[in-house]
């Protein structure tokens, strides 16, 4: 169902875009990429310049390399499109620092304690924060989510639907259902 309809009359002004893939590599690991950019329906005067209209005025990447318990093994960012160019940019490299993380143990927490304030750049901050869960819709495409071996579906306890305790989980997963929630 898509969203109501405005209630009010209104003139698009910006286009956010985020996309991410995921790619299993012939390692044995697997890339994650994501890449932000902000586009203007208008010509946009900035201090440093006039962009046009359909210009970008961010254009930035993010990839980690990851392997199976979803440490962070590699990472590298860049930014093509940026307000200020040969600033913004300086601190692309200090993205290496999520090397040695992991994707589900902490990593939001950590990116923020790493980069929060002016020791990173907002956007590529925002853009990191998705990774974990493009890594995990990337880890679904090679794993049947009704894979009976033993261990927890990874899916499970990610998310209200699939909390263990859930109808859905007693419905779809039943060897992993908890029973009823108490209180």
């Amino acid at each position: 169902m898509p969203l109501p309809p405005p209630t009010a009359r209104r003139t698009r002004m910006h286009v956010r875009s985020v996309e991410l893939g995921g790619y299993k590599r012939g390692d044995g690991c697997w890339d994650i990429e994501a890449r932000l950019t902000d586009v203007k329906d208008h010509d946009y005067p900035l201090s440093s310049g006039m962009r046009q209209r359909g210009e970008p005025v961010h254009d930035m990447w993010v990839r980690v390399t990851i392997d199976h318990q979803m440490n962070v093994l590699d990472a590298v960012a860049c930014t093509d499109a940026m307000p200020y160019v040969g600033y913004c940019d300086r601190i692309t490299p200090d993205y290496s620092r999520l090397v040695g993380l992991n994707l589900f143990h902490g990593f939001r927490t950590a990116v923020k304690n790493l980069f929060r304030s002016t020791h990173g750049c907002s956007h590529l901050s925002e853009l990191v924060m998705f990774l974990p869960t493009a890594a995990l819709q990337t880890f679904a495409s090679d794993v049947p989510d009704n894979d009976d071996s033993g261990h927890k579906p990874y899916q499970l306890d990610r998310c209200h639907a699939l909390e263990s305790h859930s109808d859905a989980v007693q419905r779809y997963y039943p060897r992993w259902y908890r029973g009823q929630k108490l209180g």
